[in-house]
């Protein structure tokens, strides 16, 4: 309308507008809800799904595993087990040749088992086979005595060696505090890029070295003072052959790992852990629905606020189509249309921002916001049935303001 058209009409006008914004931000939060979660959980399940390993084992608490080396050449021996790889993740200190200090996260792995453990792209980010020396990690480990030569090869990653300018055949220095006097002199034999996961952003400073390196390095290895003896996180088991897609051989594994490794480790198949995940996936986007239902029933009843002011408005208008002899159903009807038509609008408005403020996420949020933005997936099934159920609740609230416009009193609107 023109601003200086007739105020009731400009009021409609203006009372729409509210109803259809009130609408669009309802639906906005659902549509970023769920569909960044869903990506989220999309991607971890990728992840899961294109793993190079099968099998992991795990205990509780931090760096649970004990006598690592042993536990995973046994079970490397079952015949069904390409490799078995113990890894030790920790946080450390790493300080370049002129004294730059950095917190990172190291990995300890043996590295002739760990790429077998990677998918196909992340192995692409690791140097084949892995200039870490000793394949076997066995020597320095010298059957559980550590009185082996240590290798004091170490692999960094590319944002960390660009960050801090480090090179091939450079040295860097590990500490497991900030006491320069603990560091160890490392060699650098190769850069890896970095794959993002929530455990480990993108971006982030990490080294790999070889896992007994690591356990001497922070006290997980043996002797005197050793909080964990040959400690590991997990054990990553790659599953051989044609038993590497049966789930029936698969479990049956599982269950002489769990043998092996005994009561006090968890012994858990990838398969499981998808399911779990797509399970707690599936409740999580019925949580953000219950969540985002009370937006939508705010602008429910907004939408409902507006067509019954809009039969108050219409009250003498009403009462003269009544008059002349006009069926109920086409005033019913009428309602209806308006209440479908500002819920649609509301509904495409909102779709509409969900995506912008997911876009701008991806673009000016934090790093990890970012990364857990850019992997949104607008499922149009899942959208479409938000739409869909906020125009059934728009002929709810038509119904109740057909209610208000029948109940009229012809008489006294035409008074």
């Amino acid at each position: 309308m023109r601003p200086f058209g007739a105020p009731s009409l400009r009021h409609q006008r203006i009372q729409a507008i509210l109803a259809i914004a009130a609408i669009g931000a309802s639906v906005a939060l659902p549509v970023v809800l769920v569909s960044v979660g869903g990506g989220v959980a999309a991607h971890e399940l990728s992840d899961l799904e294109n793993s190079g390993y099968q099998i992991v084992v795990s205990a509780p608490g931090l760096h649970g595993i004990e006598y690592a080396h042993g536990l995973a050449d046994r079970i490397d021996a079952l015949g069904s087990v390409a490799s078995a790889a113990p890894i030790l993740s920790v946080a450390v200190d790493a300080f370049t040749s002129n004294g730059t200090r950095a917190p990172v996260l190291a990995e300890g792995i043996v590295p002739g088992t760990f790429l077998a453990t990677l998918g196909p792209t992340e192995r692409g980010l690791f140097p084949s086979p892995l200039p870490l020396g000793d394949a076997s990690d066995a020597v320095h480990y010298d059957n559980g005595t550590y009185a082996g030569p240590a290798t004091d090869d170490v692999l960094v990653s590319s944002p960390y060696a660009t960050r801090y300018g480090i090179a091939i055949d450079s040295t860097i220095y590990l500490s497991p505090s900030t006491n320069v006097s603990e560091e160890v002199a490392f060699t650098v034999t190769g850069i890896f890029g970095v794959p993002f996961s929530f455990v480990q952003p993108e971006g982030a400073d990490a080294v790999v070295v070889p896992l007994s390196d690591l356990q001497t390095l922070t006290g997980l290895a043996a002797g005197p003072g050793t909080t964990e003896p040959d400690a590991a996180d997990t054990i990553e088991v790659v599953v051989g052959g044609a038993s590497a897609t049966s789930p029936a051989a698969i479990a049956h594994l599982v269950v002489e790992i769990q043998a092996l490794a005994g009561p006090q480790y968890s012994v858990a198949s990838l398969g499981q852990e998808e399911s779990e995940l797509a399970s707690a996936n599936a409740v999580l986007t019925g949580f953000y629905l219950a969540l985002s239902s009370v937006g939508l029933v705010v602008g429910w009843l907004f939408l409902a606020v507006v067509l019954l002011r809009r039969v108050e408005t219409d009250r003498r208008s009403i009462g003269i189509r009544r008059a002349l002899g006009l069926p109920a159903r086409s005033i019913v009807q009428g309602l209806a249309r308006d209440g479908v038509a500002l819920a649609s609008a509301g509904a495409v408005a909102g779709l509409a921002g969900g995506y912008l403020l997911v876009a701008g996420l991806a673009r000016w949020g934090s790093a990890t916001v970012q990364e857990a933005a850019r992997l949104a997936i607008f499922d149009p099934v899942v959208l479409g049935e938000i739409v869909l159920g906020l125009v059934g609740l728009s002929l709810l609230a038509s119904l109740i303001a057909s209610r208000a416009a029948l109940r009229v009193d012809f008489a006294e609107a035409l008074r």
